[in-house]
Formats: C-alpha cells, structure tokens, sequence
C-alpha cells in the first residue's frame, strides 16, 4: 500500500508553532517528544504523505506525538482517527487524548464494534458532520458507513496486530 500512495501528494497542513501545544500540557515533553513532533509537524505540512513508524518502550511518550499531531490537524480544521487492535486499547487512547486534548476544545468520540447503536450512530454522524475532531476506535472505524468529513491523520496503535488491508 505504501508504494501506491507514497507518490500521490497530500494536502499540506499550515505549519504552527508547537510551543502553543506544549505550553497547554501539564508536564513538559522530553526533548525525545519535542524532536519527533517536529519531526511529525514537518511531514504534515510539507504535501507528501507522510508514513512514520514510532516506536518507544510503554510510557515513553507516544500517545503524546499523537497528541500533538491531532492538535495540528484540528487547528487546521481537519480530522484525525486512532485506531487500536482492542476495544479496551481504544477506550484508553479515548480517554487520554480527550484530557491531553481538551484546553483545545478538541472534541473526541469513541467507536467500537460494541458500542449501542445510539451511541456509534451520534459518533458517526459527529464525524460525518466535522463536528468531532477526533476518532479513537477499533476496526470499527474502518466500516463503509464511517465518513469523515475533512480527514488528515490515522495513527495505527500496534499496526502488527491489524491485518494487511487494514493496515
């Protein structure tokens, strides 16, 4: 998949200062985060595809380059998906990302196979609609009926867990 989208340009994000996402955090990143944002910034609004694989032992940071790439899709009014392998996953990441995210008045929504019909309907519609910023789920998120309305970034939690055309 990788060598049939990595030539077709994409729309570039306008680059922002990231000093506005970190002065928000209630921690200060390590320089480790500070160089992969950057680095993550850099790709997203350049106008090609970006493909990063981050790897880091557990508690070392990733959710937070995430984070930060999720801030500068919705600050440039597009959208943003994490997908995990397991509902359980999904839930942590959806928690997490909506304290890590709210002084921004980024709006999350939870969708996972097992959610109620109600709820994954307003989550669907949210997306649909540009009214959610973010969408942490499963598998779930890959369903025909799941629009987004200006979609930018899909993170890929433990992408080795996925099946190649999920992936």
């Amino acid at each position: 998949m990788k060598g049939r989208t990595a030539h077709r340009p994409a729309a570039p994000l306008q680059p922002l200062d990231a000093g506005r996402f970190f002065s928000a955090l209630p921690f200060a990143p390590t320089a480790a985060q500070r160089r992969c944002i950057g680095e993550c910034f850099a790709d997203m609004t350049s106008g090609k595809r970006m493909n990063r694989l981050l790897q880091g032992d557990v508690g070392s940071g990733k959710t937070l380059v995430a984070a930060a790439a999720v801030w500068l899709c919705a600050q440039n009014g597009r959208q943003a998906a994490i997908m995990a392998p397991t509902e359980l996953l999904a839930q942590q990441h959806f928690r997490t990302l909506t304290e890590l995210l709210a002084p921004f008045g980024i709006r999350a929504v939870l969708l996972t196979s097992s959610m109620g019909k109600k709820a994954r309907d307003e989550a669907k519609r949210a997306l649909r609609e540009g009214e959610a910023h973010l969408a942490c789920g499963t598998h779930a998120l890959l369903e025909d009926d799941v629009v987004f309305g200006r979609a930018a970034l899909m993170v890929v939690d433990e992408q080795h867990r996925f099946g190649v055309r999920q992936r």
